[in-house]
Order: structure tokens, then sequence, then C-alpha cells
């Protein structure tokens, strides 16, 4: 499953930034043959989901920079589909055809780690990382406190709304409080005679990860909660702060201000949904959908169950290790030093790259440069999730354990289960996953 996007229809890749052009060279020139030992240089190859467009092309840039300016070591890329990325790392590894760079979405870290795949960053360089990421980022490329990577592409969760429905309801902002939540939503919700709903109040949608898990999540880090407990073995969703997240998702769609079957994407940019909660890739794609209805766009922090509350919410990411399979590691980090850490005017190459293709880095500073006062102001409340976001909980057995709840909300929202039942059976399936997987 897609961390934080749509598994299809949309692109998520269309950032109308102006950057440098000295950030966003290819470093096209065919690099030169290297000395490297007698003979060919050092090949190191680099694994990731960057298999197409803009991604592949992003990516490659920076490679081909660093292949026409170091003659002993070069970097060879190979991508696969994201759907295939977690088994590609498994197979290949038991093969023993591991890549010698490995670019895993976080979530899976802990189940990486458990398998013997990805080898701890020098302490140098882990010192490095921790230096210069803010905490959800070190906390994503971290499992049990050992941190194995550079934090790459960074996703934080905030509330999407639409200004002329709020407007039209009387409804001067968007809400801070789930009080406020609630009584937008039911004021924003329209259906038609028969009962077909025409606008959400508060989109909910068994579409995607986003929309199921991705914006529950958010929504418990705003409590206070957690899905997973500190010490990785249980679930701790239910608990008053998970209770109150699917009491409130419960009502909104049993008062008919949310209806889980639509698909919320497609409703949101044509107008037939007043609030959401997503992550900020998809900013860019409802620039592209809306056109001048985008004005009608605004972003806010993830509402809080009361006013006085600290501010949280969900972030995901991914983050390039090496593999303990490597013969080459201390090339590999060197690599990885010179894209993430080194700067060129100003930023380093990582975040020019993801800025480029529309995402932010966990270096908030790069973030600042990068956007400037001229950006599009929707992308701030983004960037300064970065400073209190939350990441997704990355223990062995994470990804069944995600797949688990969403099951579960889903039977929530389409009333198969009641809350209790979907407490019950989270904990239980998931208790039962996370535990087996130590």
């Amino acid at each position: 499953m897609t961390p934080s996007r749509p598994a299809g229809g949309l692109s998520r890749r269309h950032f109308a930034l102006v950057l440098p052009s000295a950030l966003l060279a290819s470093g096209c020139a065919a690099p030169r043959r290297g000395t490297g030992r007698p003979g060919d240089p050092i090949v190191l190859t680099l694994l990731s989901h960057y298999a197409s467009g803009e991604l592949k092309q992003a990516l490659q840039g920076p490679v081909d920079e660093w292949n026409a300016t170091h003659d002993r070591v070069k970097v060879r890329t190979k991508a696969v589909e994201f759907t295939d990325l977690l088994t590609t790392f498994m197979v290949r590894q038991a093969a023993g055809q591991g890549a010698d760079i490995l670019h895993p979405y976080c979530l899976w870290n802990g189940q990486l780690v458990q398998a013997g795949v990805l080898r701890p960053a020098p302490p140098e360089y882990a010192e490095e990382i921790r230096r210069g990421y803010g905490a959800a980022a070190v906390g994503a490329a971290s499992a049990g406190g050992t941190v194995y990577g550079y934090p790459t592409e960074m996703q934080t969760y905030a509330l999407y709304y639409n200004k002329r429905l709020l407007r039209e309801a009387g409804i001067d902002g968007p809400p801070g409080t789930w009080r406020e939540l609630e009584e937008t939503a039911y004021r924003t919700a329209e259906r038609d005679r028969y009962g077909n709903t025409l606008v959400q109040g508060f989109g909910l949608s068994t579409y995607d990860d986003s929309t199921t898990v991705g914006q529950t999540l958010a929504l418990l880090n705003a409590a206070g909660g957690s899905f997973v407990a500190a010490d990785g073995r249980s679930t701790a969703i239910d608990s008053r702060a998970g209770r109150a997240v699917l009491d409130l998702e419960h009502r909104l769609v049993v008062k008919g201000a949310s209806a889980p079957g639509v698909n919320v994407y497609k409703a949101f940019a044509s107008g037939q949904v007043a609030m959401v909660i997503s992550a900020g890739w998809w900013t860019a794609n409802l620039k592209a959908l809306m056109g001048k209805g985008y004005r009608d766009v605004g972003v806010a922090p993830v509402p809080l169950p009361e006013p006085d509350g600290r501010c949280a919410t969900l972030s995901t990411g991914f983050m390039l290790g090496v593999n303990t399979a490597s013969e080459r590691p201390r090339e590999a980090w060197e690599f990885l030093h010179w894209l993430n850490t080194e700067k060129v005017g100003g930023v380093t190459r990582m975040s020019a790259l993801q800025v480029s293709v529309g995402s932010l880095t966990g270096r908030a500073d790069d973030m600042r440069t990068l956007l400037g006062a001229g950006s599009d102001p929707n992308l701030r409340p983004f960037l300064d999730a970065l400073a209190y976001a939350v990441p997704e909980p990355n223990v062995p057995g994470a990804q069944q354990a995600k797949s688990l709840l969403r099951k579960n909300i889903e039977a929530l929202w389409t009333g198969r289960q009641s809350v209790d039942e979907a407490l019950r059976t989270t904990r239980r399936q998931v208790d039962q996953e996370v535990s087996r997987s130590w």
C-alpha cells in the first residue's frame, strides 16, 4: 500500500516552483572512466521506487552529477514500482542480489532491520542525521533507537478545506477543535431528497490509506494517542484517545456528514467535500485539477480535541540506507552524505530533489529556503507540522498492523462493526501480529 498517495488515477507530482538552476542541474555529461582500483571503478547499486517520470528523472540528476565528478566510485540506479518494493528488498536479499543502497518506506524499517537487511549508520553519520533533521524524520529513519539512514521524502498531514463551501454555510474559517469540526461538517453536508450525498462535510473514504489509516492516525496523534505502544509489542489504539477518534468518525458517518464510499480525491476537487485530512503531496495535484477553483482551497492544522491542546499530526516518510550485504559500505555512506548533507545554493541536493517533485524533507531550514516567501501559502502548514508531527510506528509487523487497522476502520465506517467491536478486534489482531513479529 502506498503511504501517502492514491493507488491510481492521480499523479502526485507537479510543483510550480522556480528553483535555482544549479540545484536541478542534471550533470548529464558522460561520466569519465574511473581509475578506482586497478581496472574498473567501484559501482554501487541504488534500489528505489523512483521508477518512472518525474521521480526517476529527479533522482537521476544528482546521480549523474556524482558520476561525472567522481572517478573511483560510480552509482547505478535500479527501480521497481512501490507496490513491489518491499518484496523486492526481501527476495533479492535472500538470493544474495541485494542492492548496496536501499530506499525503503520508513514503515518497513523494523521488519528490514529484523531481517538483517539494513546496516546501522556509522556513528559520525548518525550524529549528523540527528543534528540536521527534525525529530519526526529522525524517528522515522530509526528503529529501536538506532539510526539506519538519511530521511528523504517526508509527508505531514493537515486539514484541507473548501473556503467557498464554508462561507456559504456561514462559517468564517476552518475548525480548530473537534467540536468545531463536527459543527462545520454538519452545516456543510448536503443530501438530495433521496438521501444521496451531494456534499460531504468531512471526507471519510475507503479509497486508500491516506484517507483511511492516515487521517485516523493524524486525529489520534492530535488527541495525544498512538497506534502502537512504546515497546512496540502491542497496540495502543484501544485507549481514551483511540475511542474518541473512532467515536468522532462514527458520528460523522451516522449523521450523514461523511460518505465513505465516495472517492474523496475526485469529490474534493469537484467541490463536493468541505473538509478532509490528507498529506501535503496533494496540494500540487489540486492545483492541476482545479485550475481557478484552487483559490477556494485552504489548509489548516489538524483540529484538536480541546482548544488548549498541543498540536500533533502524522508524518510518513522514506529514507536512504545501506544494505548489510554491501561489500562497499564506506563508499555507499560517502555517496549518501554527499547527496543528503552537502549543500549547493544553500540547500542539500536531496531537499532540492524533493521540492522539485512536490515533496518536503525533514530539513526545515532547507524547506524554508526552497519554498520562500512567494510560495503557495497552503504549503506552510505542512512545513510547520515538521516540528510537531509524529512518525508512523515502524516496529516489526508494522505493515501488516496497518493493513489490519484499515480493515477495521472501514468495517466501522460501513456499519459492519460498532466502535467497541472495532477497537476490540483491532487490539486482538494487531497485538497478535506485532508480538509475533519480535
